[in-house]
């Protein structure tokens, strides 16, 4: 009896399409499930070097919930490149301005920070308001736990 993995190709995986709804939900916990759905941990075919993970579509992104004073003390940074470039901005802020940055942060960090982490952060699709144009891939509601 031959003993071996199987690994997933590219041809044996079917993508399918979810529906998230954020209103009300903790970002940590949201982020938490869309990164192992993108990344595919929910296959049986999973393989770490694949993608064999899903699109997710998450609206209401402006109606996300932080718990205690994440707030005022969530600060998120970026540089310009030069020198003093350091920009800061807290989470309401953020919330304020680009709601939708919110859910791609976290997310992204749960990702691979490589080539196939930057693949798999371009299935994520985030819009502040309840209205998106995915229609016609027939989005499933991913219930969360």
């Amino acid at each position: 009896m031959k003993k071996y993995t199987i690994s997933a190709k590219k041809s044996n995986i079917e993508n399918k399409w979810w529906l998230v709804d954020a209103e009300g939900q903790t970002l940590g916990r949201l982020a938490t499930s869309i990164a192992s759905r993108l990344r595919g941990k929910h296959n049986p075919l999973f393989t770490p070097h694949v993608d064999t993970g899903d699109s997710v579509i998450v609206v209401n992104a402006e109606k996300i919930v932080l718990s205690g004073n994440k707030w005022e003390q969530k600060n998120y940074y970026r540089h310009s490149g030069y020198m003093g470039g350091l920009k800061t901005i807290n989470a309401r802020k953020l919330l304020e301005k680009r709601p939708e940055d919110l859910v791609r942060i976290a997310v992204k960090g749960m990702l691979p920070k490589n080539r196939l982490g930057r693949d798999l952060i371009k299935k994520l699709k985030v819009y502040a308001g309840a209205e998106h144009p995915h229609e016609a891939q027939k989005p499933e509601a991913m219930v969360l736990q």
